[in-house]
């Protein structure tokens, strides 16, 4: 029994929240109606304290009922010139009970003024005395009871004495329905919900009524006391849902969202589990539909082996491989807490799958051919590397070149001498008429890959090129999220640089799919759609946090070096053709008779080189490469 009782008045006080919610828009009139009701129960009180119980009325003169409205006025005057109608009860303290005191013995004094002034002897001159001191009490404890009231609903709906969260939901759907269901919980108490679907305007869910359109979040009355907006849209398209998340920006609350629906499909979340908007819910673009039984076949029952198992990318690719149920998932990482941290993750999410945890380095070519002797991998992804451009851009050049151009060689070498059936490596849009080290090295990693296929057609040797990874490591957006946290500046290099997007997963599922269909010697490029503007991204983290951009402003700190405007995923002399994945598209390597065994000869040299030296033999290598 204690259970049902316990939910019953969890809804009371929800009931009660809303409703405060609800009037708060009106206190001032609220108040003054209020504090004129106490102030005539006052006057009665003190008349019946005065002549008792037989005479308080009978006794009256027949003025008092305008002596009273007089009493009244000249109390809600003095109210009104202290300010108290517009405070907040819920914050009533001692300084508010001053202000009333003042308030009172003003109004008090007045009163008696007047009525002794105009000759009213019949009013009793102990009410006009007590009334002040009684009238006092009234509306101090009407405060006091308010005040206490509201913090025992905020302490039985939240179980703490935080203050109460007060949401509009965009979405009345099927994500709307459950998002009610449990969200109150947690605390949270809904004013109402936004639908377009004019068939459910003026419903119910609930306790929540479905109040207007999505548009009519704008109307500031509408919002009423809410401190945040909801978007539960999971299933809207990207148009829609960029639509929902445009206008909930423009309120100046924070924004908040429920979970995808991949992440519900998968059970990685539950509905209720708000979060803040990322970056990724901002693109508004649809994600590419997969070959899914051409992965699985590719993958399903095969020894996966991972390079740079603990990035960003290589975790994510773990995740999806571990999907389609593989033979065993060999994980190759130099990082020792990355490696620990994916393989904690993948044997609490995977128990069945057999993992192989290697500390290795792909600069070790020994190394690499004992692991792919032992373990006899048959599918390999490639995704060790360095990919911050500025760090990799002075005094790191060698090491840049060692890890992404010589690595990739030798974990390809290395694969192709155990008959490793596809090799992928994951490439980046930088390696397009690179000006930077990091996109130089990285495009002659695609040309050693081009000799390996070459020399070695057992094995089939593709990479994968596209743009930023939303929330990787070294990326923007985990930058930009940190700066808001701390209450700005965000910073961005120039106003005008762009830049393709997609996200962690995204990027994953097209790994996979480059295993599936593509051959030996290709690059699989993502039509992306369109470019995003950094300071279009920035902007509206910083309005779904809920700030403006003079609370948090942005700061242009100049383009850093090696840096571009704007990143291409393909160069002039690369051509294209279509594959059966829309979207997605083959650019042939454009293969030349450049070796790059001088480059991998310096990226050898057990001395090392000096930035120029390393920028030179990626010039001869790669000829596009112009550094600015």
């Amino acid at each position: 029994m204690a259970e049902p009782d316990s939910g019953s008045r969890r809804t009371v006080w929800h009931r009660l929240e809303s409703l405060l919610a609800r009037l708060r828009p009106h206190r001032v009139p609220l108040s003054l109606a209020i504090d004129a009701m106490v102030i005539v129960l006052a006057w009665n009180v003190t008349y019946l304290f005065r002549l008792g119980f037989e005479r308080w009325i009978s006794a009256r003169p027949g003025y008092d009922g305008l002596v009273l409205v007089g009493v009244v006025t000249g109390y809600l005057l003095a109210l009104a010139w202290l300010r108290l109608p517009f405070s907040l009860w819920r914050f009533s303290g001692f300084g508010e009970i001053k202000r009333l005191t003042i308030a009172c013995a003003l109004a008090g004094l007045v009163a008696a003024a007047v009525v002794m002034g105009l000759g009213l002897r019949k009013v009793p001159r102990a009410v006009l005395a007590l009334h002040p001191v009684v009238a006092l009490m009234g509306l101090a404890l009407v405060r006091i009871a308010y005040r206490m009231v509201y913090e025992h609903a905020r302490a039985r709906i939240t179980g703490s004495d935080k203050d109460a969260r007060r949401a509009i939901v965009m979405g009345a759907g099927a994500a709307g329905r459950m998002l009610l269901a449990g969200i109150h919980e947690q605390g949270w108490t809904v004013l109402g919900l936004l639908d377009d679907d004019p068939a459910k305007r003026r419903t119910r869910i609930g306790s929540a009524l479905v109040l207007g359109p999505l548009d009519a979040i704008r109307d500031k009355a509408l919002r009423g006391t809410a401190t945040h907006v909801i978007v539960a849209m999971p299933g809207a398209t990207p148009d829609e849902r960029r639509r929902a998340l445009d206008l909930a920006g423009g309120t100046g609350l924070p924004v908040l969202t429920v979970p995808t629906v991949d992440e519900l499909r998968e059970g990685k979340s539950r509905i209720e589990r708000l979060r803040d908007i990322e970056a990724e819910d901002l693109l508004g673009r649809a994600p590419v539909q997969l070959d899914e039984a051409g992965i699985g076949e590719t993958l399903g029952g095969k020894v996966v082996l991972i390079t740079g198992a603990g990035g960003s990318i290589g975790s994510e690719l773990c995740r999806q491989v571990a999907r389609y149920r593989p033979a065993r998932l060999v994980l190759f990482e130099q990082s020792e807490f990355n490696l620990y941290t994916i393989e904690q993750e993948l044997s609490e999410s995977q128990p069945g799958l057999e993992l192989v945890r290697l500390i290795g380095d792909v600069k070790d070519l020994p190394q690499l051919r004992a692991c792919f002797a032992a373990w006899r991998p048959q599918v390999v992804f490639h995704a060790a590397a360095y990919k911050h451009v500025p760090l990799m851009e002075d005094h790191n050049a060698w090491a840049a070149l060692r890890n992404n151009t010589l690595g990739t060689w030798q974990a390809g070498l290395a694969a192709a001498e155990q008959g490793v059936e596809r090799f992928v490596l994951i490439s980046t849009d930088k390696a397009v008429n690179p000006t930077n080290v990091m996109g130089a090295s990285k495009r002659a990693a695609e040309l050693a890959l081009s000799g390996l296929a070459a020399a070695h057609p057992g094995t089939r040797f593709m990479a994968v090129r596209f743009g930023n990874v939303l929330g990787s490591s070294g990326s923007v957006i985990p930058k930009f999220k940190e700066q808001i946290a701390r209450g700005g500046p965000v910073t961005v290099t120039h106003p005008d640089i762009i830049r393709y997007f997609m996200t962690i997963p995204e990027a994953a599922r097209l790994v996979l799919q480059a295993a599936a269909i593509g051959d030996s010697g290709q690059v699989l490029v993502l039509d992306m759609g369109e470019p995003v503007r950094i300071v279009d991204l920035a902007r509206d983290l910083i309005r779904m946090a809920g700030h403006t951009l003079d609370e948090i402003p942005i700061v242009f700190s100049g383009l850093r070096p090696g840096e571009k405007l704007f990143e291409e995923l393909l160069a002039d002399g690369d051509r294209t053709l279509p594959t059966s994945i829309e979207r997605l598209r083959i650019a042939l390597l454009d293969a030349r008779a450049v070796p790059v065994d001088a480059l991998l000869r310096l990226a050898e040299r057990p001395g090392g080189a000096t930035d120029n030296e390393v920028r030179v033999a990626l010039a001869q290598v790669v000829p596009e490469y112009r550094r600015i």
